[in-house]
């Protein structure tokens, strides 16, 4: 196969991938992007969570929040979990890996606060002790899975959204969750500014 295949293969995997997503979860993405807005016009927070590729997702996310979408508008208040290498790095050597979001959670989060995991892999023990942390704080939990995300979709309920890329690519999943956070991004900003003048 040439390098050219390669790459037009890449492109076409991609654009199945988020085909497939929109028919599935056009949707939940609209009732997520509703929750989000409901708790930001009660002074409420998006705290954001993941590992890896995901970590980059958190803070694209958070950082469209605080900062701007593709408007200027006023900051909205987000917190990324991934971000605070120092405190991530401490509650690992001083507890454990699992508690590296649940801590913080259980510092900073509020009831009627939302909670957005990322994850397209099924060993993300921080991740499900994040969601236990945050269901007994009563904040509402978004989470963003992939086709192998078995154990963080057993302990969603009924009241969270799950967010689920049918796809068996880590890679392609990873690109369908970037384009929910902007389609997310692009949703709150339109709730919420539209009418500004």
């Amino acid at each position: 196969m040439s390098l050219q295949n390669r790459i037009i293969n890449q492109f076409t995997d991609s654009i199945q991938t988020k085909q497939d997503a929109l028919g599935e979860l056009c949707e939940l993405i609209e009732l997520a992007s509703q929750r989000m807005v409901a708790a930001l016009l009660n002074d409420r927070k998006i705290l954001t969570c993941g590992n890896g590729r995901s970590a980059a997702c958190t803070q694209l996310l958070s950082s469209a929040l605080l900062n701007q979408f593709e408007r200027d508008r006023p900051s909205l208040p987000a917190i990324a979990l991934t971000a605070d290498m120092t405190a991530m790095t401490a509650i690992a050597n001083d507890h454990s890996y699992e508690d590296v979001f649940a801590k913080p959670i259980r510092s900073l989060g509020q009831n009627g606060d939302v909670l957005v995991t990322y994850t397209d892999g099924n060993h993300s023990g921080n991740i499900a002790k994040a969601i236990k942390v945050a269901r007994s704080k009563d904040i509402t939990i978004i989470a963003l899975t992939g086709d192998r995300s078995d154990s963080i979709s057993a302990l969603l309920t009924e009241r969270d959204l799950e967010l689920r890329v049918t796809s068996s690519s880590a890679i392609r999943t990873h690109e369908v969750h970037v384009l929910i956070t902007h389609c997310l991004c692009d949703l709150i900003d339109h709730q919420l500014f539209d009418g500004m003048g």
